[in-house]
C-alpha cells in the first residue's frame, strides 16, 4: 500500500510539470500581465473542478521555484528577474535568425528565429539565455517590452475567394506577415506595395493583424521603390501644407536697419565651391590680404536662424526631420525648397544675411585673431568643384590666385592635424548618371581631390574654432557652457586588437600602444594598402573598427579628427544640429546664461537618430539603383572582390561599378562550407578551398531583385 501512495504522489508530480509548463506557456504570452488562478485555469483550458485544483497546486510549485511572483493573494505574474535575463535591441538576418544587443557585453547573443516570440527588427526585448548543448550562449525572448515601430512597408497578397489577405515585409525588418481583414484592406489591390500599421498581435496568434494606410504602388516601379525607402524609415516626401505656407510667407528683403546690425562684408571677394547639382549653398568663403601681409579668410554660412525661429511650425517640421535626405534622384529637404533653394540658399549676385567666422591667417596658416558674429555678403561667383580644381591645376582662370592661396593654406593646416592624430580616411563614394526618366546610364566614383580639401578644411576650422570659443575661456579654461558637439569615440581596444591580428597575416604592422600610435598606425595602413588588391576590404574593417559619431552635450572629443572640442556649424540649411549651433553662439556671442543641458541632449539624441534613418535610407537608394543598373548584365560576369562574409555566405562587390551581390553558402555545390568569423572567411570542409574577405573572384550575375534591392551572383571557374 505505501508503495502505490508513493507511485501515485511521483505521477502527481509529472503531471504539474506538465500543468507548469502549460501555466508558463499561456503567461510567457503576455509577460506583463497579471493572471488570477480562474483566468489561467481558462487560458489552458483546465476548467472543471478537479482540474482547477491541479492548476492551483501547479502554481504553488511554480511559485516556490521563482519562476512566478504572488504580486497580491491569487494574483500571479511571470518573474522576469530571474537569473540569466538580459535587455538588449534585437537585429535580425535574412534568414529569420536573430541577435540581441545587450549594453555591457561584448558578442551579441544569438536568438534562433523559433525562440524569437514576437518581436520585431529593432524592438526591445527581454531574453533568458543558456548554454545551447552546454556550449553556444544563446537566449529565447520573453517579452517585448518596447515596439521600435509599428508602421512597415511590404506587398500586399490578397488571399482568393477569402475576405483577407497578407502584408508581406522585407524578413529583416519584420519576420512574420500581417494579417489585414477585409474592413482595413483601404483601396489597396492584390500584389500593391503597401504602407501597413500593426495594430495588434493577440498572444497565441501567428500573425499581427493591421490596417493599410497607404498605398504606394506596384513593386518595382521607381517611384514606388523610392517613395517604399522613404517610408520605410519613416521620412517623410512632402512638407504639409501649413508649413510650406508659413515658408512662402517668409519676408526676404534685406533691409538696412538689419545690416546695421552685421558686419558688411559685401565688398569683399567671396564665392562658393560646391557640387555641380548642389542647390542649396549653404557656405560661402571670402578672401582679402591685409596691409600687414596677413590673410584674412571669411568662412560665411547660410544664417537660416534669422528665418527659422523657435516655436514656430516651420522650426518644429525641421526638427522632427533633422536632416535633409540625398537619395541617388532626389534631395528630401529638411526646409522646404523657399527657404533651402533660394531664401537661404547663398546664391550669386544676391546679398544674404550669413553667420559668419572669420580669421587672419599669416602665411605658415597660424591663426592670429578670429571673429565670429552675423555678417551680410555678396558672392561674386559660384565654382563647381571641378572649375575650382581646374584652377588649382592649372593657376588660370578668374579668381584662380584667390582660389591658390586658400589651397596653399588649407593644405598647411590638413598636414598640421594629421601630424596631431587625425585619421584620413579617403574612401570614394558611388554616383549614377541618370537619364530623363531616372534610369541609370552610367556609375561612377565621387573622388576627393584638392576643392573638396579646400573646401573641408575651411569648414573643420570653422566647426573647431566655434565649439573651443563657447567651451573655453581665453585663458584655455573650461567654461561649462551647455553646447551642441560633434563626438566620435575612441575606438573599440577589442575590434582594434582583432584588426591588427588581422592585417598581420598580410605583412601589415600595427602599434596599439597609445591614442597617437594608434592614429599613426592607422594612416601608414591606409596609405600602405592604396591600389593593393586588400586595399578595399582592409579600408571597411579599419571603419568598422571605429566608433560612430554622434552628437552630444558632452565634449569627450572627435577622435577620427584629432580634435577637442567640435561641433557642426556650416550646414544649417541642411542639419538641424547646425541650426542649433548658430542660436547657441548667438546667445553667448549676446551675454546670455548657459541654458538646460538635459533638454538639449535629447534634440541631440534625436538629431543622430534622424541621422541614422538617412543615411540608411540613402544607402537603400544607392543599392535599389546599382541593382537597376546590373538588371542589364544578367548572365554576364565580372572580376569581383569579397567585400563581407556571413554565416550563410559571401558578399563580392564589383569594383568598376560598386555593384555588391551575394553568394550563397548553399550554392556552393563544390563542397560543404564553414564560416570562420575570425578570418572572415568560409572554407570547404573536404577540400580546404577557402574564400576570404578581399579575396579575388570571378563571378556571373544571375538575379537582380528591385523589391529585395538585392543581386545574387554565381562563382564561375
Amino acid at each position: 500500500m505505501p508503495k502505490k501512495r508513493k507511485y501515485i504522489s511521483h505521477k502527481n508530480d509529472l503531471k504539474l510539470m506538465e500543468i507548469g509548463r502549460l501555466i508558463l506557456r499561456f503567461m510567457n504570452a503576455n509577460a506583463s500581465k497579471i493572471y488570477n488562478y480562474k483566468q489561467i485555469a481558462d487560458g489552458i483550458d483546465y476548467k472543471n473542478p478537479r482540474q482547477r485544483e491541479l492548476v492551483i497546486q501547479a502554481l504553488h510549485k511554480l511559485q516556490a521555484s521563482e519562476k512566478i511572483k504572488e504580486v497580491e493573494r491569487g494574483k500571479y505574474i511571470v518573474n522576469l528577474k530571474i537569473a540569466g535575463t538580459l535587455t538588449g535591441i534585437i537585429d535580425f538576418n535574412q534568414t529569420g535568425n536573430a541577435y540581441v544587443n545587450v549594453e555591457g557585453i561584448e558578442d551579441d547573443i544569438f536568438i534562433h528565429s523559433k525562440n524569437v516570440k514576437d518581436a520585431l527588427q529593432g524592438d526591445k526585448v527581454l531574453i533568458i539565455t543558456y548554454h545551447y548543448k552546454g556550449k553556444k550562449l544563446e537566449g529565447s525572448v520573453l517579452e517585448v517590452l518596447e515596439r521600435n515601430r509599428t508602421e512597415f512597408v511590404g506587398t500586399f497578397q490578397k488571399v482568393a475567394h477569402k475576405d483577407f489577405g497578407f502584408v508581406v515585409c522585407d524578413k529583416k525588418t519584420i519576420n512574420t506577415d500581417i494579417f489585414i481583414p477585409k474592413t482595413k484592406f483601404n483601396n489597396a489591390e492584390d500584389g500593391d506595395k503597401v504602407v501597413v500599421k500593426m495594430t495588434e498581435w493577440k498572444p497565441g496568434d501567428k500573425n499581427p493583424e493591421g490596417e493599410i494606410i497607404q498605398v504606394l504602388g506596384a513593386p518595382g516601379e521607381h517611384e514606388t521603390e523610392i517613395h517604399s525607402i522613404l517610408a520605410e524609415y519613416g521620412l517623410p516626401y512632402e512638407f504639409p501644407q501649413e508649413v510650406e505656407l508659413d515658408a512662402d510667407k517668409i519676408d526676404r528683403t534685406i533691409t538696412d536697419e538689419e545690416v546695421a546690425r552685421r558686419w558688411d562684408m559685401r565688398q569683399i571677394c567671396t564665392f562658393t565651391i560646391d557640387p555641380k547639382d548642389a542647390k542649396d549653398f549653404d557656405d560661402a568663403l571670402s578672401i582679402r590680404k591685409l596691409e600687414n601681409g596677413n590673410w584674412e579668410i571669411g568662412v560665411h554660412i547660410a544664417d537660416v536662424s534669422h528665418y527659422v525661429v523657435p516655436g514656430t511650425i516651420l522650426d518644429d517640421e525641421a526638427y522632427q526631420r533633422a536632416t535633409s535626405v540625398y537619395l541617388v534622384d532626389r534631395v528630401v529637404p529638411m526646409l522646404p525648397e523657399v527657404l533651402s533653394n533660394d531664401v537661404c540658399s547663398l546664391r550669386p549676385h544676391e546679398d544674404k544675411y550669413t553667420f559668419s567666422a572669420v580669421f587672419e591667417l599669416n602665411d605658415q596658416a597660424e591663426i592670429q585673431k578670429q571673429w565670429f558674429g552675423r555678417t551680410v555678403i555678396h558672392s561674386d561667383r559660384r565654382f563647381t568643384y571641378e572649375e575650382a580644381q581646374e584652377r588649382i591645376e592649372t593657376g588660370k582662370g578668374d579668381l584662380a590666385e584667390e582660389i591658390n592661396t586658400l589651397d596653399r593654406l588649407a593644405k598647411i593646416m590638413r598636414n598640421e592635424r594629421i601630424r596631431k592624430g587625425a585619421i584620413t580616411f579617403d574612401r570614394s563614394e558611388v554616383r549614377f548618371n541618370l537619364d530623363e526618366n531616372n534610369e541609370p546610364v552610367g556609375v561612377y566614383f565621387k573622388i576627393s581631390k584638392d576643392s573638396n580639401h579646400l573646401i573641408e578644411e575651411f569648414m573643420l576650422l570653422a566647426n573647431k574654432k566655434v565649439s573651443e570659443f563657447v567651451s573655453l575661456t581665453r585663458k584655455g579654461e573650461i567654461t561649462n557652457n551647455t553646447f551642441i558637439y560633434r563626438v566620435h569615440d575612441d575606438p573599440d581596444p577589442a575590434k582594434l586588437e582583432a584588426l591588427r591580428d588581422f592585417v598581420s597575416t598580410f605583412g601589415y604592422k600595427m602599434n596599439l600602444a597609445n591614442t597617437k600610435k594608434v592614429a599613426e598606425s592607422l594612416n601608414k595602413l591606409l596609405h600602405d594598402v592604396k591600389g593593393k588588391g586588400e586595399e578595399n576590404m582592409i579600408e571597411t574593417l579599419a571603419m568598422r573598427s571605429m566608433s560612430k559619431a554622434v552628437y552630444s552635450t558632452e565634449p569627450i572629443g572627435h577622435y577620427g579628427l584629432g580634435f577637442e572640442y567640435y561641433t557642426h556649424f556650416t550646414s544649417p540649411i541642411r542639419r538641424y544640429p547646425d541650426l542649433i549651433a548658430h542660436r547657441l553662439l548667438q546667445h553667448y556671442l549676446d551675454g546670455g546664461k548657459s541654458p538646460n543641458r538635459h533638454e538639449l541632449e535629447e534634440k541631440a539624441k534625436h538629431c543622430s537618430s534622424m541621422e541614422r534613418l538617412a543615411a540608411d535610407a540613402e544607402r537603400d537608394s544607392i543599392k535599389f539603383m546599382q541593382v537597376k543598373f546590373m538588371e542589364k548584365h544578367l548572365g554576364e560576369t565580372f572580376r569581383g572582390v569579397i567585400s563581407g562574409v556571413a554565416e550563410f555566405g559571401f558578399w563580392v562587390e564589383i569594383p568598376e561599378n560598386g555593384a555588391e551581390g551575394l553568394i550563397k553558402l548553399r550554392d556552393l555545390v563544390d563542397d560543404s562550407y564553414m564560416f570562420d568569423a575570425k578570418t572572415h572567411a568560409v572554407y570547404g570542409v573536404r577540400h580546404g578551398k577557402k574564400y576570404q574577405l578581399g579575396d579575388e573572384v570571378q563571378i556571373k550575375v544571375v538575379k537582380a531583385n528591385l523589391i529585395q534591392k538585392q543581386l545574387d551572383f554565381k562563382i564561375v571557374d
